[in-house]
């Protein structure tokens, strides 16, 4: 089931979309929707909720290649002095979806562990 909805987007948003869509051979709206799902869906459901293979699944969650390339770019950028404002949001965003996978992936191990799917980290 799909919702269709009207968005007003801000001109450095819409214009990074564009570029990421023409980059991709993707349409604006794809490249939208997708970076949506990617920030919204991981973690939409509790922990605990999950299926067996749903939480092995999400104890290797990563960033899509796209946003690890955009984001060690950034990185670079902001390290060098050349970032630019619209640049540092977008980078503060991607900081963000990183640290709510890492924290997912986290969480996920740990019910893995807890329910007997994987062998606890040695250390």
């Amino acid at each position: 089931m799909t919702a269709q909805i009207t968005l007003n987007l801000p001109d450095e948003v819409y214009h990074q979309a564009v570029l990421l869509a023409q980059q991709r051979h993707r349409t604006v709206s794809e490249i939208l929707v997708e970076t949506l799902e990617n920030f919204l869906l991981p973690t939409a459901k509790p922990v605990s909720a999950l299926s067996d293979s749903e939480a092995i699944d999400q104890t290797q969650l990563r960033l899509q290649p796209v946003q690890e390339q955009r984001l060690n770019e950034l990185l670079d950028r902001q390290q060098s002095g050349t970032i630019i404002p619209v640049e540092r949001e977008e980078l503060q965003g991607l900081i963000h979806i990183y640290e709510t996978r890492l924290l997912r992936q986290a969480q996920a191990l740990n019910e893995a562990v807890r329910r007997g799917l994987l062998e606890p980290l040695k250390g």
